[in-house]
């Protein structure tokens, strides 16, 4: 189940006891955390804080005494106030989890955790622009691009044309790529700050050599891009960024590459 920021946590916790067994505890608790975890592989990266949680609450199931049988008690987390999505990055991650905790004496408590699943509806912009830009090399190529607006939520379909004003040089084809890249890291330490960038879609839109005049379509599916995508994130908790490119790139017959990039923003519009 997919939990929206309204959605209370609720659930049930059971626990199992072999017939005939008896088990004395110090009390269980119930707690739910909101937490983000930094892991970088790379030496000296997020060092000092790898974790902060932003909810931690507990609520005691039972007090102290003695389980003889299996029992089975619900729990609800009512009003939370969830402000961050599940994100599972290269880097960062958010997650929202359930722990269950039977106390023991002189022991180690007996834990159980599970992740619950938060996403975040968006607000559709009231300005949403065309992206248009005139790229080149003097002389040699000139291009024109242009995107029908800038934000898209994420079941939606880029569309555009690109178009050629100027070709002096044999191109081989045309392709266009969808680019996540996540920035993480605290503080105004550069060296403490990790940027990953990942191709999660890439696909040839032209084939062969175009001449002056030519307008190419461009249709980009959403939906078809196999990794989760996420919606854009501006400094969440001043921790981590997650920002979307597109990435025009041509490649002429002595295999250069000329890329372009433009920026875009996803946004929420339904959960699941």
């Amino acid at each position: 189940m997919v939990y929206g920021s309204e959605h209370d946590t609720e659930g049930e916790v059971t626990l199992a006891m072999p017939a005939g067994k008896k088990l004395d505890h110090l009390g269980v608790q119930v707690k739910f955390f909101g937490r983000i975890d930094m892991v970088s592989l790379e030496a000296g990266a997020h060092e000092g804080r790898p974790s902060y949680d932003f909810i931690s609450l507990s609520k005691e199931l039972l007090p102290p005494g003695s389980l003889y049988e299996t029992r089975t008690i619900p729990f609800n987390f009512r009003g939370v106030e969830k402000i961050h999505e599940t994100y599972h990055g290269r880097n960062v991650s958010v997650k929202y989890f359930v722990r269950v905790e039977v106390l023991r004496q002189w022991l180690p408590p007996i834990t159980q955790e599970h992740e619950v699943i938060v996403q975040l509806l968006g607000v559709e912009p009231s300005i949403n622009e065309a992206i248009k830009m005139e790229v080149g090399i003097e002389d040699c190529l000139h291009i024109e691009f242009e995107y029908e607006k800038k934000c898209y939520h994420m079941h939606d379909v880029i569309c555009g044309k690109i178009n050629f004003l100027l070709v002096r040089i044999k191109i081989k084809h045309m392709e266009l790529a969808v680019i996540r890249r996540e920035t993480s890291g605290e503080g105004n330490d550069l060296q403490n700050i990790v940027t990953e960038t990942q191709t999660l879609l890439k696909y040839e839109i032209m084939d062969g050599a175009p001449v002056k005049g030519e307008s190419i379509p461009v249709r980009l599916y959403l939906t078809g891009i196999p990794a989760d995508l996420t919606p854009t994130y501006h400094a969440e908790n001043n921790r981590f960024s997650v920002r979307y490119f597109l990435n025009l790139v041509l490649v002429d017959e002595e295999d250069r590459r000329y890329f372009k990039q433009s920026e875009i923003t996803l946004w929420r519009k339904e959960l699941g």
